[in-house]
């Protein structure tokens, strides 16, 4: 057993090694996703969004933003272990192993002559007849004499040469990592060593899972309380429309938990009075509609005043504590939004599908919340079909704004964006009235703008045609690109105080029934993953249908073009419903940007069963039929009845796609309705 000095010295490089096996991969990730986040903080240049200070990087808010818990905590950590290696350094030296010929400064292996020699010459320089220093006299007791007694004695020197110590064989040496004081077993050091083993081995890990179980069993992996999922899947109905969505959304236990104060009820009742024109309240009984409202719970009351104070842009006006309170609110909303969408696309019958509308509501409520743009706004009227929302989320624009280039035959948002680029510069400046700055910051907007393909591939793997309770796999391909070359960047948002990224879903739906066969959320930012997962998905389908390793290759390589290209692969499966004919949409809509959304239609038929089972589902006796899929016709599609919002009208003309049916499998290409034409790219 070593001696306590040598168990005690052992202690540091302990605490050394369980701080480096935690502090190092954190760091390591941390930084990581430092960098990741630096190439993520590609935003609007507009003045607009200058103006609003959320992406300023002033000394003050980068110390502000760097101060945080956890990365102090890091920072104190390396700083400990830091001072851990350089006390393990200096302790080293002091404790190094005993050698003689090192000592005398000699080569191992040298004569009697040369030991003798290197004595005289050390004695001359330490002994204490020459040297008065206190520290030459130890050294020259401890080591000098020490080591020329150890190899002018034969069997010391002998042992030395061959076991490595004057003393010769040593055994096998163990120490306890624990500082000095807790080895010695007398008194009260036996008792804290008890308490450290105990407290370290049994109550730690205990505090450590018994917050861990709390914590989870309040909050799912998304950080959203689990309270929250029950009410909103309790109130999720199938046909909640758009206006109501709101509803739902402010019921979250994070919302309904925030303080309620005294001192909010005055600038509460000053915003109502701001914002009563978007309550949806009855003005021919505005009194009693007012006084419904208030009777309402005081967080419910709360919460949606502050969403419309950021839908109305009326937040500049709230108290300090309000203001803290809406701060948190916008900081929430994207999750809570998030599982809301997922909530309503949750497989709601034996076939798996979702809802639909409720899924569009959600989405559109999230696009308003960050443009900040008033749902009333989505109305259709007057000259515009499609309401003027997409125009109000550009800078410098209002709704007197719209009115005058209305004139112009600027109806649609698609009108604008579809202009060359000094056509509608001369409408901004002549006919709008801004500015030359003020239509550059317009123009930076549009080219920040997605706009979004669709190439949607439905088939049954290995089989020719699709039939009753065949297992469908859809691939779809979603073509982003925007006019200033960029792939993934942060939305144009001066209004919504926190980086927002852009995030798409993909529904493929059926707008009669209002069922979501297929849900997926896709993000454009992470090309990293995006290639490794449509890889994978590619090398896994190919490989299923027995492609040679060549043909996988290429397959795989066209894949990640496309995902540099800009392109996301979304897979999804579901099962074939019974034999018929069924009209489908597949929807690409963007939580961040109004006007951006997308669809394509798409009609096919499924069979009934005649080809023996092999995925263990009935099989059912029929003729042989042709082809399961149906090429949809122009004049079918001038009558298909598409879900649209609640506040525009559907006075649109279908668009234009095309799909081919080969051996069983649908290609359906769709465009975006905000897709730019080529004199925008001028």
């Amino acid at each position: 057993m070593a001696t306590t000095e040598e168990n005690g010295s052992l202690f540091p490089i302990f605490i050394l090694t369980m701080m480096a096996l935690s502090v190092v991969p954190y760091t390591i990730v941390r930084l990581s996703r430092f960098v990741t986040r630096k190439t993520k903080t590609i935003h609007c240049q507009c003045s607009v969004c200058s103006r609003s200070g959320k992406y300023r990087r002033s000394i003050l808010k980068r110390i502000s933003n760097f101060s945080t818990c956890s990365n102090l905590t890091i920072l104190l950590l390396w700083v400990i272990m830091v001072i851990l290696v350089y006390y393990i350094k200096i302790t080293s030296r002091e404790s190094q192993p005993f050698e003689p010929f090192s000592i005398l400064g000699l080569e191992p292996g040298a004569s009697d002559s040369e030991i003798k020699k290197a004595y005289r010459k050390l004695s001359i320089l330490y002994h204490p007849d020459k040297n008065p220093d206190p520290e030459a006299h130890k050294y020259f007791v401890e080591f000098i004499s020490k080591a020329y007694q150890a190899l002018t004695d034969p069997v010391s020197r002998e042992n030395y040469e061959k076991y490595g110590h004057p003393d010769g064989r040593q055994g096998l040496e163990m120490g306890i990592a624990l500082p000095q004081f807790l080895l010695k077993f007398d008194g009260a050091s036996g008792g804290i060593l008890l308490l450290g083993i105990v407290g370290v081995c049994i109550l730690l890990p205990l505090i450590i899972a018994v917050i861990y179980l709390s914590r989870s069993a309040k909050y799912t992996g998304n950080y959203v309380m689990h309270q929250t999922l029950s009410t909103y899947f309790y109130f999720m109905k199938p046909s909640l429309a758009p206006s109501k969505v709101m509803d739902v959304f402010i019921k979250a236990a994070e919302y309904v938990e925030m303080p309620i104060r005294r001192s909010d009820t005055e600038p509460l009742q000053k915003l109502f009075v701001a914002v009563r024109s978007e309550l949806n309240l009855d003005l021919k009984n505005i009194k009693t509609e007012q006084a419904k409202f208030w009777k309402q719970h005081p967080a419910l009351v709360k919460m949606e005043l502050l969403v419309q104070a950021q839908l109305t842009r009326e937040s500049a006006s709230l108290s300090s504590s309000l203001l803290g309170d809406f701060k948190r609110m916008l900081e929430l909303a994207p999750r809570l939004l998030e599982e809301l969408v997922k909530i309503a696309v949750l497989p709601r019958n034996p076939l798996g599908h979702g809802w639909l509308r409720p899924a569009i509501g959600v989405v559109e409520l999230s696009q308003s919340i960050v443009q900040a743009v008033p749902l009333s706004a989505r109305k259709a009227g007057g000259a515009n079909s499609e309401g003027i929302a997409a125009f109000l989320q550009l800078p410098h624009f209002s709704e007197a704004i719209f009115k005058k280039i209305a004139r112009k035959k600027v109806r649609t948002f698609q009108d604008l964006r579809d202009m060359g680029v000094q056509e509608r510069h001369e409408l901004l400046i002549h006919a709008a009235g801004f500015s030359d700055t003020e239509a550059h910051d317009i123009e930076i907007v549009l080219e920040m703008m997605p706009s979004i393909t669709l190439e949607v591939t439905c088939e049954t793997e290995g089989e020719e045609g699709i039939q009753e309770s065949d297992l469908v796999t859809m691939y779809a391909w979603i073509n982003l690109s925007r006019r200033n070359g960029l792939v993934g960047a942060l939305p144009h948002s001066p209004y919504y105080p926190f980086h927002k990224e852009e995030n798409f879903w993909l529904l493929l739906a059926d707008p009669v029934t209002n069922e979501v066969w297929v849900s997926q959320k896709v993000n454009f930012m992470d090309e990293t993953a995006a290639i490794t997962a449509a890889s994978k998905a590619i090398q896994e389908t190919k490989e299923a249908l027995g492609a040679s390793v060549k043909d996988v290759n290429v397959a795989v390589m066209r894949a990640i073009e496309k995902v540099k290209s800009g392109s996301r692969l979304v897979m999804g499966k579901f099962q074939a419903p019974a034999e018929g004919t069924y009209n489908l949409c597949s929807y690409c809509l963007c939580d961040a940007w109004i006007g951006c959304d997308t669809k394509a239609n798409l009609k096919f038929k499924v069979l009934k069963r005649s080809r023996t089972g092999t995925r263990g589902h009935v099989v059912e006796e029929g003729a042989p039929v042709e082809d399961g899929i149906e090429e949809e016709e122009a004049e079918e599609e001038e009558g298909y009845d598409d879900y649209e919002s609640e506040y525009s009208d559907d006075e649109d003309d279908e668009k234009e796609h095309n799909s081919k049916a080969v051996n069983g499998v649908l290609n359906v290409k769709g465009h975006t309705s905000s897709e730019s034409s080529g004199s925008d790219e001028e």
